[in-house]
């Protein structure tokens, strides 16, 4: 059978199963049938579905859009009316299709599936890499100072030398007070 993670794809989508459906053979009980492989350039030269799938039939519809109803969504929405009655059809016929597909996604049975608290790499390797822990903050920890009768930390800002920049970014300025730009300031006479 296929990987568990395609297993709910393969449910939702029954033409892609007998792409993935490994050949079951006669063997002992005792040992398992390992897979067989199948070509990634073969598997993907041919589409297996199509967003038509998605869309409902036109006589499936089950409530259809009044032009009120519609006017009443643009309204809301600050969008502009309908120019003629050709413009209303679409707009009418493009948002049946729309409630379909959310319907369609609204149906798939998420029973047993934990939702995501955020969109974010939430596997195992993706929490690990996010965590935060002593060897992170180390380096930041190193660098402050510990003073007072309370031991209370101050952290030690880290001035970049001339030296570390390699250039002197007052070396351009006319005016200067030690290491600081002194600029004119005032009305302008004209």
């Amino acid at each position: 059978m296929a990987t568990p993670v395609l297993r709910p794809t393969l449910r939702r989508f029954k033409s892609l199963l007998p792409v993935f459906r490994q050949p079951r053979t006669r063997q002992s009980s005792s040992s398992s049938s390992l897979p067989t492989h199948v070509d990634p350039a073969t598997l993907l030269s041919t589409p297996t579905w199509s967003v038509k799938f998605l869309l409902p039939a036109t006589s499936t519809s089950s409530e259809r859009i009044t032009p009120s109803q519609l006017h009443h969504l643009l309204r809301l929405s600050a969008l502009p009316l309908p120019q003629n009655q050709e413009e209303e059809d679409r707009m009418i016929s493009v948002l049946q299709s729309q409630l379909a597909f959310v319907r369609d996604v609204q149906s798939v049975k998420t029973d047993g599936v934990e939702p995501l608290q955020s969109i974010r790499d939430e596997t195992e390797e993706g929490l690990r890499e996010a965590t935060i822990g002593l060897e992170t903050l180390r380096e930041a920890l190193a660098s402050e100072t510990v003073f007072g009768r309370r031991k209370r930390r101050r952290r030690q800002r880290s001035v970049q030398r001339k030296e570390e920049l390699g250039w002197d970014p007052l070396e351009t300025a006319s005016r200067r007070t030690g290491r600081f730009f002194v600029v004119k300031s005032g009305k302008v006479k004209e």
